[in-house]
């Protein structure tokens, strides 16, 4: 029987940095408030310090390298992407259009129709005397 091992996602120091993320983060917004008073450079300062502070620690951490990797990993995806020629573009953009305008044509037709069938024939009654109250 093959054993299985599970794989610890974080660890105890992972965590901790994350706990001190968090700290530094409503710390920066706290001194953000209290800073208030010495003015905006020093208020902004403490905002920005402490934020900045906040983001080393993370990337510092197993998840902040993580998602650099999945970065890493986006950025070269999207390398690969082959994007439209400006002609392709074009012509994607008209065929669009034009099905929105032949879709709209056809609701409108559909609607008028089935106003026709429903007021004139079945229920008898004229378009015009519905719009002038009768």
């Amino acid at each position: 029987m093959a054993s299985t091992q599970v794989e610890t996602v974080s660890s105890g120091a992972d965590k901790a940095r994350l706990a001190i993320v968090g700290l530094l983060v409503i710390g920066a917004l706290v001194a953000f408030y209290l800073l208030g008073a010495q003015g905006p450079l020093v208020q902004w300062g403490g905002l920005i310090a402490g934020l900045v502070l906040a983001a080393v620690v993370f990337f510092t951490s197993e998840y902040g390298k993580r998602l650099v990797a999945f970065g890493r990993d986006a950025w070269r995806e999207v390398k690969k992407v082959v994007w439209p020629s400006r002609k392709e573009t074009l012509q994607t953009t008209a065929f669009v259009f034009a099905f929105a305008v032949v879709m709209a044509l056809f609701l409108w037709l559909t609607d008028k129709t089935l106003e026709w069938v429903l007021y004139d024939l079945v229920l008898g009654w004229r378009v015009d005397e519905r719009h002038r109250g009768k």
